[in-house]
């Protein structure tokens, strides 16, 4: 009886062996081994922060860069811009600016095209420009 139950094991698990080769599940072939392990960056956004007043006059300029982190600028000499390049989804363009002339403006374009802008016109003008859609 004990032989006859071995032979049935061995014969069982040579089977069952012999049929896993047929059926493939040994092959060890990934399906996207050709496929390249990092995302392409598409579709660039370009965010420009410009901010402009008074011929010599200058502005204590804050923004947020591309990752969000808030930089400062003192003493800027107007007109001042600078621009952030990202293929991020979104990005916040948020731009402050106190400056000494009468006449102080601040804008945000995204790829060319003009999001925020504002102008005031005060002694030590304080202005700000926000873009939460680019």
């Amino acid at each position: 009886m004990a032989l006859v139950t071995m032979l049935v094991v061995v014969v069982t698990g040579l089977a069952i062996y012999r049929l896993h080769g047929i059926f493939g599940s040994v092959d060890t072939t990934a399906g996207n081994a050709g496929l390249a392990n990092e995302i392409v960056p598409f579709n660039p956004k370009q965010v420009v922060l410009e901010v402009f007043g008074e011929p010599g006059a200058v502005a204590t300029i804050n923004y947020l860069d591309v990752d969000a982190q808030p930089q400062r600028v003192v003493d800027a000499p107007l007109p001042w811009s600078t621009t952030i390049t990202t293929t991020k989804p979104a990005v916040l363009g948020n731009v402050v600016a106190q400056g000494t002339g009468s006449t102080l403006g601040c804008r945000i374009t995204v790829n060319g095209e003009v999001k925020d802008e504002r102008t005031v016109e005060k002694v030590d003008a304080y202005t700000y420009c926000l873009d939460k859609s680019g």
